[in-house]
């Protein structure tokens, strides 16, 4: 943060109040003639968090670091490619829609065009293990080192290298799960066999659907946001291969528009963008597990960043304007203004030159339609509601974006669901909420020990709306309870990680960012290939329990 620049209220870049330019947030000065001087200091503070210590042994320190970090960038491109094209190459177990029984049952439009790349390579199930192990691990080092020094990179190669990441992971078939088929399998549930997902399982559609054989949740009703489902419906028209192609391109480019939001917010909050677009743009496990697998976490997590983009726009536009009380006019009574301004977040009166409506109200509306990708996002409504400058707009925004998904819900489903609660129930082993539930004498996440965890995470939900009402801190209070919320499901996936980013990307605290860090790296630990036999050699065995032995039945009568 430069030292020459105060943070408003809103988080927001403004100039120090003086004798001759005072605080535009209480109305009592103007800003008007000092832009320029305004954005000269930031451009001055850009420039001054760039190393640029003249002494010799500084600057050579300085240029070590700067080719760190190329060299870094380098090799996870590289590394990435590798990765995929041995994906690519033959069927293994990096691609579970592929058969290493009958490699000849591998099509190319599931297998992609780098395989080439590495078909002299002829490597065993082993040998894939071992190599994804490796890369990923030396992607995450790199990760690390081009996180920590990215302002010595050019933006040219930062965001040429975000870009080439994002292409390669297209270009890769759907690595470690099945997901991307499940996703088009409810599609064509709808559209092609007249089948509700949210009311009939795959098992009772014709086996003969070429997706069928290709996804595998054939027990489980579609879990998945009615705005996601109808979406990939309006794909079935494209056919099998069309849709898969046509899923992954709308993937990788929320990703990529999700990195250029977070650099412009970052630069609005006085953060330096290159760092906040590389933690977001190039995590290996968001890039392999999320991108490489093909999720729809990055469609929510665009629709959230650009809501966020939407706030912190118009707080922006407040900040900068020229401040001054409005005409006198008929009012409300004092009682009702302030229970308003209570209310509503921004002290009356308002002064001239408020931003444009639609520009809160979008952000409630692109709130809403993440819930509608994937409910998850639930969880940040209260805090965003808690921490808006102008709340009512927000939640007006909200009720219009909610009565669209109930509109189209109703049209396309009746009144069902998705089937959140059966998903819930699910547990991976390895996971943070049933290790924990072994250590405290529970058994393993037991349903006393996920009645505790969804005690914590409504516990938390609600102390930092408290928390957030009172400071207008909203990212860091939507950042801990995202992070509230990874920890709590016993259903935690890698690329879940991808939820964290933006917040560790834009919001101060040190303790939000070593709390993502930790949770990234114990994610790659439990999910790399050899986690089994790591966690046998040190004697833990939370798959061989009771409960464990019951939660895989119940899994295996979903999968099969």
């Amino acid at each position: 943060m430069p030292t020459d620049a105060t943070e408003g209220p809103q988080g927001l870049l403004a100039p120090p109040a003086d004798a001759h330019t005072r605080s535009p947030v209480n109305g009592n000065g103007s800003l008007h003639g000092h832009r320029h001087h305004f954005h000269g200091h930031r451009l001055n503070s850009h420039r001054a968090a760039r190393w640029r210590d003249p002494s010799i042994s500084d600057l050579s320190r300085s240029k070590l670091a700067g080719l760190a970090s190329a060299f870094s960038l380098v090799l996870m491109v590289v590394g990435s490619l590798g990765l995929v094209s041995i994906a690519s190459a033959r069927a293994g177990i990096l691609v579970p829609a592929s058969n290493p029984n009958k490699p000849s049952e591998y099509p190319s439009w599931i297998a992609g065009p780098t395989g080439a790349l590495t078909s002299w390579f002829n490597a065993s199930q082993h040998d894939q293990r071992v190599v994804f192990t490796v890369v990923v691990a030396v992607m995450l080092v790199a990760y690390l080192v081009v996180a920590f020094s990215a302002p010595r990179l050019r933006r040219s190669w930062v965001f040429a290298a975000i870009i080439a990441l994002h292409v390669i992971f297209f270009l890769s078939p759907p690595l470690n799960l099945t997901d991307v088929f499940n996703y088009l399998n409810y599609g064509r549930m709808e559209v092609v066999h007249h089948l509700n997902p949210y009311v009939t399982i795959p098992a009772l559609e014709p086996h003969s659907d070429p997706t069928f054989a290709l996804s595998n949740w054939h027990g489980l009703l579609s879990p998945y946001g009615p705005l996601f489902t109808l979406f990939t419906m309006a794909l079935v028209p494209l056919g099998v291969a069309g849709s898969f192609w046509a899923i992954k391109a709308a993937l990788m480019l929320a990703s990529l528009a999700t990195v250029f939001l977070i650099y412009r917010c970052a630069d609005m909050l006085g953060r330096n963008g290159l760092t906040a677009a590389v933690v977001v743009g190039i995590n290996p496990i968001v890039l392999v597990w999320g991108l490489g697998g093909d999720h729809n976490d990055f469609l929510m997590v665009f629709l959230l960043v650009l809501g966020f983009w939407l706030l912190l726009r118009a707080d922006a536009m407040r900040v900068g304007k020229y401040a001054r009380p409005r005409p006198p006019g008929a009012r409300p009574p004092l009682w009702i203004a302030r229970a308003w301004a209570w209310l509503d977040g921004m002290p009356r009166p308002l002064v001239a030159g408020e931003p444009a409506a639609w520009m809160e109200v979008g952000a409630g509306a692109a709130m809403v339609a993440a819930v509608a990708v994937k409910a998850s996002a639930a969880v940040l409504i209260p805090v965003i509601l808690a921490g808006a400058s102008r709340r009512t707009r927000v939640a007006f925004g909200m009720v219009l974006g909610l009565a669209a998904v109930a509109a189209a819900t109703y049209v396309a489903f009746g009144v069902n669901l998705p089937n959140v609660s059966q998903q819930d129930q699910l547990v991976v082993p390895d996971g943070i909420p049933n290790l924990s539930g072994l250590a405290l004498g529970f058994g393993g996440a037991t349903s006393e020990m996920r009645t505790v965890l969804k005690l914590i995470l409504v516990a938390v939900v609600v102390l930092a709306t408290i928390w957030t009402w009172r400071t207008r801190r909203w990212r860091i209070g939507c950042g801990w309870v995202t992070v509230a919320l990874v920890l709590t499901l016993t259903w935690t996936l890698p690329w879940y990680v991808l939820w964290l980013l933006p917040f560790a990307a834009l919001a101060r605290p040190r303790g939000l960012r070593l709390a993502v860090a930790l949770i990234a790296v114990y994610t790659y630990l439990v999910f790399m290939p050899y986690s089994s036999e790591v966690l046998g050699f040190l004697h833990i065995n939370p798959a061989n329990t009771n409960l464990g032995q019951q939660e895989q039945a119940y899994m295996n009568s979903l999968l099969f």
